[in-house]
């Protein structure tokens, strides 16, 4: 593992903040390409994923550091180093979704298709950051003899962050491919919410470092099957209001 890249003097980069950074800019490129495509200006978009990864940042960190408190309640001084790691995709999700529609409906944007827009690169920003977490070794999977070393953990583990990083970029293609084909508005958001849902609730059985709940699953599972469920909710929710998909938020 390399969670240390480089040092210049006493600036220290870490990898894992290096990967973050360039989930963000290759995503914030790309989605700035479908949006001037989608009719919405190229500023608009860098807006929108700025407010976006505010909302992702403060959420991520505050549920990982729910998860971990018994570390963090004895060392307060490392809840702002976020740049050492530590963030909660579900927290992630749950925050950057929470501004993003706050930006949205502020400049009244259609909602829906804003959703379907950034799947992807939701799920492709999650991928390029699993990277990140390779380097570090954070989110480390289980004990296996043929894993590769983790000096961190003095053990051979399965490299659950590869394994993510993989499912989540084939993700991101399926989602690709589902936008280019006829398509109800929102539903490319309820398909990355299933799919991402289903990456986690599998790949926790191989993860070394869940949250135990005291019974045959964990709580990032839980999570997951709230997160699957949430998807079928919307999904009937769009459906019943389709006619107003391309309505803007206070017209």
């Amino acid at each position: 593992m390399h969670p240390v890249l480089f040092k210049i003097g006493p600036i220290t980069i870490y990898s894992y903040g290096v990967m973050l950074a360039t989930a963000v800019l290759v995503c914030t490129y790309l989605l700035s390409l479908d949006a001037k495509r989608s009719n919405i200006s190229q500023d608009t978009a860098y807006d929108l994923v700025f407010w976006c990864l505010v909302g992702g940042f403060i959420g991520a960190r505050i549920f990982y550091i729910f998860l971990e408190w018994p570390y963090y309640s004895a060392n307060p001084l490392a809840i702002p180093m976020i740049w050492e790691g530590g963030l909660a995709w579900q927290g992630g999700f749950i925050g950057g979704i929470l501004f993003g529609v706050w930006f949205v409906r502020r400049h009244k944007l259609f909602i829906r298709p804003t959703l379907d827009l950034v799947a992807p690169y939701i799920a492709l920003g999650q991928s390029i950051g699993r990277i990140g977490c390779f380097l570090k070794g954070c989110c480390y999977g289980k004990p296996v003899s043929w894993g590769p070393y983790y000096p961190v953990h003095h053990a051979r583990l399965y490299p659950t962050q590869l394994f993510e990083c993989a499912m989540l970029f084939v993700i991101f293609l399926v989602l690709k491919k589902a936008q280019s084909k006829p398509h109800m508005a929102g539903f490319i958001f309820v398909l990355y919410l299933w799919l991402a849902a289903v990456e986690r609730f599998v790949v926790e059985f191989f993860r070394g470092d869940t949250v135990p709940t005291g019974t045959p699953l964990s709580l990032a599972q839980y999570v997951a099957i709230g997160v699957f469920i949430s998807g079928l909710v919307l999904l009937k929710v769009f459906k019943k209001n389709e006619a107003n998909a391309y309505r803007r938020p206070g017209a």
